[in-house]
């Protein structure tokens, strides 16, 4: 049995070593390749163009954020030294009265930079969302011409 399908596939190989492949079945088989090469070359473009939109995305994102904690940072530091002044006027303070008036004057004063910090803040924040929706924006209509262009 093993030399019988032996000698046929010897059979097979000398048969097939004469056959030639007809031309236009090469011609349909080099288009379909040149197509998928073309194919694969702009979807590699898209592709490469869709990370370079994800990073634009990620550093717009990533300053956003960036700006928001520094202005956290800032506030915070703001707040902490008017917190140690108002303690030091306070230890200095000669009559309950006084470090009554000292306190409040600093409550309130503490009260106004709080909601001018938060308006801030709030604000930073809406421009922060904005530039970084508006980069989305562009990189998925910039996405979406490259698709149709490959399409």
């Amino acid at each position: 049995m093993n030399e019988q399908f032996t000698r046929t596939a010897q059979d097979m190989f000398a048969a097939a070593k004469d056959a030639r492949i007809p031309e236009n079945i090469q011609a349909i088989a080099e288009d379909g390749v040149q197509k998928s090469r073309e194919a694969y070359y702009k979807m590699n473009s898209v592709a490469k163009d869709g990370a370079k939109v994800v990073e634009e995305v990620m550093l717009a994102t990533q300053a956003g954020a960036k700006a928001i904690g520094e202005k956290l940072m800032h506030n915070t530091s703001v707040n902490t030294e008017a917190a140690f002044d108002a303690a030091q006027a306070l230890a200095r303070a000669k009559t309950i009265p006084e470090l009554v008036r000292l306190q409040a004057d600093f409550v309130q004063q503490q009260m106004a930079v709080a909601g001018a910090q938060s308006k801030e803040l709030f604000e930073l924040s809406a421009k922060v969302a904005k530039q970084t929706l508006d980069t989305v924006n562009a990189a998925a209509a910039k996405s979406f011409e490259q698709l149709k262009k490959v399409g």
